[in-house]
């Protein structure tokens, strides 16, 4: 793996993971029609991390509020006096994101089959131009006035199987679920707010497989590498970070749909390169 191309799939990544254009269709596209070589699967669960950091950072007091009642809400679970009164909001978050996550365990018991899809450019072509569908009906979705106060553990569940649709490969997560949000009422703001908080769990629980399948698939860690491997990580936290600036600014200006056309000039014109059997490098070799 050269720098050129840790930094190239670390933008991608920071890019990709946040805005609604799918960052695993866009990395399969890459590697299909420029030859570039599938990134071993250690760089890409340091990849996913620098992202989840991403998130961390930019909704620090949320996570910070969340963490600290969950604990609490421990303390009170087996306390011979819990707490009475109105939870506090971030605790209510806490049982909004655990709700949201549970769609996530069905997906991974076809994990292998939804990664498979992956392999087919063609596939993941159409799959962009119906991410395309899905948000240029978002703006149009938006007004809703629910927050984490009012949102309903149906709503955050039903968030939930939208994250678990986006797995496929070239449906956008973000794009997904912030849709889904909108649709079923949220706030524009708390839309995109849930949708990245409810990114946490999820590319942890990815993290932490995809760890387990590199310790045991390819053994210790590669020294010479490190160097490479931090460069794309601080370039995906860094993009990824501004990222989640942008999707919050267009979202709340009624603009997020305007990701549609991107996703839809992209999604036509990468299928009739497939169809045509344009390549404009030969494949290299897996890293």
């Amino acid at each position: 793996m050269t720098y050129l191309m840790s930094a190239v799939l670390g933008f991608v990544q920071g890019v990709a993971e946040f805005l609604p254009i799918s960052s695993s269709g866009h990395l399969t596209l890459l590697q299909h029609f420029f030859g570039m070589a599938e990134p071993d699967n250690l760089f890409n669960v340091l990849l996913h991390f620098a992202t989840l950091l991403a998130v961390c950072v930019y909704y620090f007091q949320d996570v910070l509020e969340m963490v600290e009642e969950f604990f609490r809400m421990l303390v009170d679970m087996f306390s011979r006096r819990p707490a009475k009164g109105r939870p506090p909001e971030a605790r209510r978050l806490v049982l909004l994101l655990i709700v949201g996550t549970l769609p996530l365990f069905l997906v991974v018991l076809i994990k292998d089959k939804v990664e498979a899809l992956g392999g087919s450019p063609a596939f993941v072509s159409c799959a962009l131009l119906v991410t395309g569908c899905i948000l240029f009906l978002s703006d149009r979705m938006g007004g809703g006035r629910k927050n984490a106060r009012s949102a309903t553990l149906q709503d955050v569940l039903l968030v939930g199987v939208a994250q678990g649709f986006a797995t496929i490969p070239g449906l956008s997560r973000s794009g997904c679920t912030i849709s889904a949000g909108m649709a079923l009422g949220f706030e524009r703001h708390f839309a995109v707010r849930y949708s990245f908080l409810l990114s946490l769990p999820a590319v942890l629980g990815a993290t932490l497989l995809e760890v387990k399948d590199v310790v045991e698939m390819e053994g210790g860690f590669p020294l010479e590498l490190l160097p490479r491997y931090l460069l794309g990580m601080v370039i995906a936290g860094v993009v990824g970070y501004f990222s989640i600036r942008l999707v919050n600014l267009l979202a709340d200006r009624g603009k997020f749909g305007a990701f549609a056309f991107y996703c839809w000039g992209a999604g036509v014109l990468s299928l009739i390169l497939v169809l045509m059997k344009v390549t404009f490098l030969p494949a290299a070799p897996t890293v």
